[in-house]
């Protein structure tokens, strides 16, 4: 008797090792173990505990599988298109030929190459990648006309950037928006990029004389996207997707060839900030940065709806208990900051935001961001060398087929899915109204600020609100907002009170 109460003494003193203290690689389970991918993607998903400012190295920490692949592949084909879009509208304002634009492109996917493998796939494994701030697009004919220097706008967007990330104000104001307004940015995102890119396709058919080429298209990807919802496959949409694109409009006689021969680009930044090479510009001057400054506090205030959204899908496509791997707002901005400032210094296109190509895809793919960072990274640098991929991917009907199921249609799904429950479909309709009035910030600000103080959306969410959450965070934000697009003249029918930048 005596035995067996020692041996019971000694076994509950001994302590069961908690789950949350022991690493990946004591957690890993083989694939064989499971009775689905899914269940062993989820599992991979709930045992990794990623290290910030420290390394966090492959199959230690966490593994590659052949569904890091997929965002990727989509991620790249994102990069090349927006940055491509970039150089082209910097280089039609600018004079600047196509030369520039295909040597640029080359050498900002080298330059994020580079930071993609230091950040997120090596030292802050839950900051999304820094990608393209699309929505800047339409603003840069209006700040090269007003003097502005592409320099000065990415120094001081990435100054303004690291402001926000050390002062936590990204994470801040994403905690502030409800689901309700949320959603309604999602719905707004996706269904108005979604329509952006049919009528793309549409314009491109039209353009060589096969409208039938689009429908045809468009019709079969359809087709294809609701296979794979129905047997669970919805991660394959985009390489897939991409191939029946490309397949269909050549086998129907569209004109194609690969014509950018391997090569490397540049790599002295004082050939790109060269009076007579690269940007043809020279360094700033004061000037150029007080010219430039309204638009970068409008960048970077636009940056907080991105990253949410990216945020919420990861949050909605992940099982539970996976808090630990979602995407951090506030180390994004910190990694998009740095990653901007020497992007500016080294002579590259960019601007960055929250690389919505890659997040989205791996989300649903139910992937952490490393380990397809790192491929990423990849096959960024296989695109730059070896140039023929970026034909491909720039190709129309791979390219909007591919943000189509890539990007826009899953964030109409997360939207709606954010909106089925609660009072938030009043708040969903204002910022659909709002962001169609001005642009998705301005939707964004605008009922961040009518939601928190009750005017629509949740009265009990409200309520529970203190005074700095209710009002004064989320009028300052709006305030702040609305005067600057005000100063540059992006408020419709409102002439800039800037006369420069009119």
């Amino acid at each position: 008797m005596s035995s067996t109460l020692e041996s019971l003494h000694i076994r509950t003193d001994k302590p069961q090792a908690n789950e949350d203290e022991l690493t990946y690689e004591q957690q890993h389970k083989p694939r064989s173990e499971f009775e689905s991918r899914e269940q062993y993607l989820e599992h991979e998903l709930q045992i990794m505990a990623p290290k910030r400012w420290r390394p966090n190295l492959p199959f230690k920490d966490y593994r590659f599988e052949i569904e890091d692949t997929i965002p990727a592949m989509a991620a790249t084909i994102g990069k090349v298109v927006m940055v491509g879009a970039i150089a082209a509208t910097f280089a039609g304002a600018l004079g600047l030929n196509e030369g520039f634009i295909l040597e640029n492109v080359r050498y900002e996917l080298l330059i994020a190459s580079v930071f993609i493998i230091l950040f997120s796939g090596f030292l802050l494994p839950t900051a999304n990648l820094a990608g393209t701030h699309g929505p800047l697009i339409p603003l840069i004919p209006i700040v090269v006309a007003a003097g502005g220097h592409p320099m000065a706008f990415g120094l001081l967007i990435g100054a303004f950037g690291i402001l926000l990330a050390i002062s936590k104000g990204g994470s801040m104001l994403a905690n502030l928006t409800s689901k309700g307004v949320c959603g309604g940015l999602l719905l707004y995102l996706g269904f108005v990029g979604t329509a952006s890119q049919v009528k793309k396709l549409f314009a491109w058919a039209e353009g060589i004389g096969m409208s039938h080429i689009a429908f045809v298209v468009i019709f079969c990807t359809i087709i294809l996207y609701a296979l794979l919802e129905h047997f669970r496959k919805r991660w394959l949409a985009v390489p897939l997707s991409c191939l029946l694109g490309g397949t269909l409009a050549f086998a129907m006689g569209a004109p194609f060839s690969f014509q950018t021969e391997p090569g490397l680009p540049n790599m002295n930044p004082m050939y790109w900030w060269g009076e007579d090479t690269g940007w043809m510009l020279g360094l700033p001057t004061i000037e150029h940065f007080m010219v430039v400054l309204p638009f970068a506090i409008l960048a970077v205030a636009m940056w907080s709806p991105d990253f949410l959204g990216h945020q919420v899908f990861q949050k909605i496509s992940y099982p539970k208990r996976t808090e630990k791997v979602h995407m951090n707002i506030d180390d994004t901005m910190t990694t998009a900051s740095i990653r901007q400032t020497f992007g500016s210094l080294l002579g590259g296109t960019n601007f960055t935001s929250s690389w919505g190509t890659y997040i989205v895809p791996a989300a649903i793919a139910k992937r952490p961001i490393p380990a397809g960072a790192l491929l990423t990274a990849l096959f960024c640098i296989i695109a730059a060398i070896w140039g023929y991929p970026m034909d491909l991917a720039i190709w129309q009907p791979v390219l909007c087929v591919a943000l189509i199921v890539g990007v826009f249609v899953p964030l109409l799904e997360a939207g709606m899915e954010m909106t089925r429950e609660g009072k938030t479909t009043q708040s969903a309709a204002i910022v659909v109204f709002s962001s169609a009035l001005v642009n998705p910030a301005f939707g964004w600000a605008l009922t961040m600020l009518l939601d928190n103080l009750g005017l629509v959306g949740c009265k009990e969410r409200s309520s529970e609100l203190s005074k700095m959450s209710r009002w004064v965070l989320p009028g300052t934000m709006f305030i702040v907002l609305s005067g600057v697009m005000a100063l540059v003249g992006l408020l419709p029918g409102i002439p800039a009170i800037i006369p420069s930048f009119r």
